[in-house]
């Protein structure tokens, strides 16, 4: 499974990138995301459990996050739950309309015969797409608010 989402966002490449990376803070400014906790950070890398709504539907996972300010990048791995192994990349882009974030999604489950089946048609397009969407759109209101503010 492959998913990429991704938005044009007119705001600074730090606050934006900010605002993606720290997630132990996104119950508060994701409506959809359910808890965040941080369970190991070693400065470089943190353990973090997810926990996030697509509609009516909980769904939680286990990940190890690494923060790459310089590139910029931030770097998911899930290591529990039902998208174990699944490796998700922000990926920023600055350009002459804006600031392009993407949301690049990589899943290949070790389920015989049906893994790539409900990778591709139910986990990726339903939830996957779905929850990094609206993160997305969340993100560009926050940082595009936050350019507004003079100062």
């Amino acid at each position: 499974m492959h998913t990429a989402n991704e938005i044009v966002i007119h705001a600074d490449a730090t606050t934006v990138y900010e605002l993606a990376a720290a997630v132990e803070r996104w119950p508060e400014i994701l409506p959809h995301y359910r808890w965040v906790r941080v369970l190991r950070d070693d400065g470089h890398e943190r353990l973090v459990e997810m926990a996030a709504r697509r509609d009516a539907i909980p769904v939680s996972w286990r990940a190890v996050q690494v923060r790459e300010p310089a590139i910029p990048r931030i770097r998911f791995r899930h290591v529990g739950g039902v998208t174990k192994g699944m490796e998700v990349a922000w990926l920023f882009e600055p350009g002459p309309d804006g600031l392009t974030v993407r949301i690049v999604h990589d899943f290949d489950p070790p389920w015989p015969v049906v893994g790539a089946l409900v990778a591709d048609r139910i986990i990726g397009p339903l939830f996957v797409a779905n929850i990094a969407g609206k993160t997305l759109r969340r993100i560009k209101e926050l940082a595009e608010m936050k350019a507004e503010v003079p100062g």
